[in-house]
């Protein structure tokens, strides 16, 4: 079974409310033990306003594959790269290219739903423990776990811009314009990115016509922040702000390894706040916390979903 095949058959399963966990993209592990448990329950219950940090490492469990993770990445599988901000804004020619594989790829990231350790951090937030939800992904998993007070620091890929007069429309709408620019343009692929596009050859490429921004005429560009990209000041300031109103920050599923996300756990132990991470291999922050759990995130949460 190709993998596109495999990631639409688990995306199907998981539509039709099956209960299914992948680990396709999720590096191997040592169970979590008990002495870890405990520790990190403590940790939660002398805290009462938490802010938790998200990363890919959270949804390689609901099928998404990540960059990073040892021997499962995307770096690990192949050559490919993501698509970087000033190649995305000077050209015409890898506008279209990543249009075309997005195109693609979206009816099957489109669909990927919040596993438990989503589910269980929505829990949280109405219990009152997370005081905010920053996450590094953008395949708005945790807004569709239900999860308010959050931030989503690279976006999301669910909606779209104007580069030229800042119009925003819904990910699903442009679907429905690429559909109707390019009744005849057919490819297919096997090989999905984390943020949702394919891979294709330049020979597929061809002929694919990309949308105009239906108010000016500009380029679109999705809402995300691309590699080499600045996430914007205001929301770099509100996450600041929010790091201080806590009492302590939780890491869950990253590497920490792109700055973006590393400068907020920097700046909590600055303020000598308690610092919990818990991710499959090594993170940027490891010498910064004061727990550290080397283990996938569902077996953690699942065991202190009731605190």
């Amino acid at each position: 079974m190709s993998l596109l095949r495999s990631i639409f058959r688990y995306a199907l399963l998981q539509k039709r409310g099956a209960h299914v966990v992948s680990n396709k993209f999720v590096p191997k592990s040592e169970p979590v033990n008990d002495l870890d448990i405990n520790d990190l329950r403590d940790f939660l219950l002398s805290n009462n306003k938490i802010l938790v940090l998200t990363g890919a490492g959270l949804s390689t469990e609901s099928g998404i594959p990540d960059y990073r993770s040892e021997g499962v990445g995307l770096y690990a599988r192949s050559d490919n790269r993501p698509v970087q901000y000033n190649d995305f804004m000077k050209s015409e020619t890898i506008r279209q290219r990543y249009w075309a594989r997005n195109y693609v790829g979206w009816p099957v990231f489109s669909s990927f739903l919040p596993n438990i350790s989503h589910k269980i951090l929505r829990h949280w937030e109405i219990k009152g423990k997370v005081h905010w939800l920053v996450t590094q992904n953008v395949d708005a998993l945790h807004m569709k776990a239900g999860s308010i007070n959050l931030t989503e620091l690279h976006g999301s890929a669910h909606r779209v811009m104007c580069m030229n007069c800042d119009a925003k429309m819904p990910r699903t709408r442009l679907q429905e314009l690429i559909e109707k620019h390019n009744p005849l343009w057919l490819a297919r692929s096997v090989e999905m990115a984390p943020d949702g596009d394919v891979q294709l050859t330049t020979e597929q490429v061809k002929g694919f016509k990309v949308p105009q921004c239906p108010s000016c005429g500009g380029a679109l560009k999705p809402e995300i922040i691309f590699f080499g990209d600045n996430v914007p000041k205001p929301t770099v300031n509100l996450v600041f702000d929010k790091v201080k109103e806590s009492d302590a920050v939780l890491v869950l599923g990253s590497s920490l390894e792109v700055y973006s996300g590393y400068r907020f756990v920097n700046a909590a132990h600055t303020q000598k706040k308690p610092i919990a991470i818990v991710n499959i291999g090594a993170t940027r922050a490891d010498n910064l916390a004061s727990l550290k759990i080397t283990a996938r995130c569902s077996d953690v949460l699942r065991r202190l979903e009731h605190l």
